[in-house]
């Protein structure tokens, strides 16, 4: 994954000493493909990755690495500045304690190592000049259903850094907001939520979940009460989208993150806005999760719902 500057010079590059449990390259996605296959991906926390890319001097399209859970560890070739965001977690560089939150500068030959996450699941590391690896379809983010652009990372691998161009942001304009405690998912609901019972509204609107460790960057899983289906038997194949609220056989509901399917037959819900996802990309296993159900505007008319979770003859806009 390393590469050649001009005049052949290599580019600078960083050694994986450790990859952790799951690190994969992550910028803002591949937006605009879904019609041959192919999802966005990206960084799940993109807030916390456009952060990372700002405290040391990036554009927000370059490309970070995004740990989970375990962290990671790298050595740089060259002097550079570095940034770690998003689960707040340990940092070190040549084994001695650094900044998190902040752009720190990293001496050549040096280890930078992200530990484990004291609170949430993914950190974002940005080097100064991001990561350079090739990119597929116009993006560099590692997508792990389709298989394009590079793989998770693997102890001994090499991947080339860009040259930086813009300058480390300073560190008290860097604020972020811990993982909640309780993740709050708003769900606009359609277009398949005809397929279930009032009941099942209900159930999702007032229910129990939490967040199950089955998921991954395809999606969130939960634990908690099944939705009842009014209906029996499989949708077609059909479209999903980012945040697709998708209740497969057995009721719970399954949050699509980056890098989702683009078409599937299980009915779909709601969905989350793309806005409230980041949230949903910090919540570790056994994290409670609400879901608060609304009506879509333009479609008040069709599907009005009441607090009891029924809908009324006739109707009603708004």
């Amino acid at each position: 994954m390393s590469a050649a500057g001009p005049g052949g010079a290599r580019e600078a590059e960083v050694e994986v000493v450790r990859a952790g449990a799951l690190t994969t390259v992550q910028d803002l996605g591949r937006p605009g493909h879904a019609h041959l296959g192919v999802p966005r991906s990206g960084a799940l926390d993109e807030p916390a990755h456009r952060l990372a890319n700002r405290l040391v001097g990036n554009r927000a399209h370059a490309a970070t690495l995004e740990t989970t859970l375990t962290g990671c560890a790298v050595r740089v070739c060259r002097a550079v500045t570095v940034a770690v965001t998003g689960a707040p977690s340990p940092v070190t560089v040549g084994g001695r304690p650094a900044a998190w939150g902040a752009a720190v500068h990293v001496p050549a030959g040096a280890v930078v190592e992200v530990g484990r996450a004291a609170a949430g699941l993914r950190a974002y590391l940005a080097f100064a000049g991001g990561i350079e690896v090739e990119p597929v379809l116009g993006s560099r983010a590692t997508d792990l259903l389709s298989g394009l652009g590079p793989p998770p990372l693997a102890d001994g691998a090499v991947l080339p850094v860009g040259a930086p161009h813009g300058r480390p942001a300073d560190a008290d304009t860097a604020v972020w907001r811990g993982p909640a405690r309780e993740l709050v998912l708003p769900v606009a609901l359609g277009p398949r939520d005809d397929w279930f019972t009032a009941a099942a509204l209900r159930t999702l609107a007032t229910g129990r979940f939490t967040v199950s460790p089955a998921g991954n960057r395809i999606g969130l899983r939960t634990h908690g009460p099944a939705l009842e289906r009014a209906r029996g038997g499989e949708l077609p194949s059909e479209g999903m989208v980012l945040g697709a609220v998708q209740v497969p056989p057995d009721g719970r509901p399954v949050v699509f993150l980056a890098d989702h399917p683009t078409t599937g037959g299980y009915p779909v819900v709601g969905v989350v806005p793309a806005r409230a996802l980041a949230a949903a990309a910090q919540a570790v296993p056994g994290t409670p999760v609400r879901f608060v159900p609304f009506r879509p505007r333009t479609a008040a008319v069709r599907h009005p719902v009441v607090p009891d979770g029924t809908r009324p003859p006739g109707g009603y806009g708004g």
